[in-house]
């Protein structure tokens, strides 16, 4: 399990630009982790990290922007902020339409960067809760069955026991047992509550996966 306390991960081929960087994020009371270049964050990195990359955009090998590219892919959501000796517009217009929280120009200015690692962890923060919110949504779809599903959805937009029972061709009370069950398979207490799990299930699943309709 990954580290609860956010690190920033910087990662810049020039060593007095990491160690500088290092020093002046350390002396805030945040964790910092240092790399040469890319390969070596990649392999030390863990995609429920908590934090987000000072990012150098022109290294050797692999550069920084294509190290974004690397982790949108693979759609690991790591907030990005992007260093660079050189200010050139369309780097800096390519990092932003990847999601960059900020572009820095070297000489870094301390107090912007300040500013902006404290953004990023905001967003971090607010990724890592999102993720995990929608991975339980997920794990208690797979308690229910698709019929179970089917009428999760009638419920949620408004339609009543009779009239789910005439869609699936089933007694009004054969729904309502499967709603009962509902509410206890999903640990919800209310129809508002089945109604918000509901639409997050619609962002968490798209589509949502078929089970067993036996059931």
């Amino acid at each position: 399990m990954a580290s609860m306390t956010p690190t920033i991960f910087v990662i810049d081929d020039d060593p007095a630009v990491r160690d500088s960087l290092a020093l002046l994020i350390g002396t805030q009371g945040m964790r910092v982790q240092t790399f040469e270049h890319a390969e070596a964050f990649l392999e030390n990195f863990r995609p429920d990290e908590i934090g987000c990359l000072v990012l150098d955009i022109r290294m050797p090998q692999t550069s920084g922007l294509a190290l974004q590219d690397m982790l949108n892919l693979q759609n690991i959501q790591m907030p990005i902020i992007f260093i660079t000796g050189h200010g050139d517009l369309e780097e800096c217009r390519r990092a932003f339409r990847g999601g960059a929280v900020d572009f820095l120009t070297k000489p870094i200015n301390a107090v912007q960067l300040l500013e902006s690692l404290k953004k990023a962890i905001r967003i971090s923060i607010q990724q890592q809760k999102q993720e995990a919110e929608t991975q339980e949504v997920r794990q208690k779809l797979e308690r229910i069955t698709e019929r179970e599903r089917l009428i999760l959805r009638y419920v949620a937009e408004g339609r009543s026991s009779k009239e789910i029972a005439r869609e699936l061709a089933l007694s009004p009370r054969t729904v309502e047992a499967h709603r009962a069950k509902l509410f206890e398979k999903l640990d919800i207490n209310s129809l508002a509550e089945l109604v918000r799990f509901y639409l997050k299930a619609l962002d968490a699943v798209q589509p949502v996966p078929a089970q067993d309709t036996t059931q």
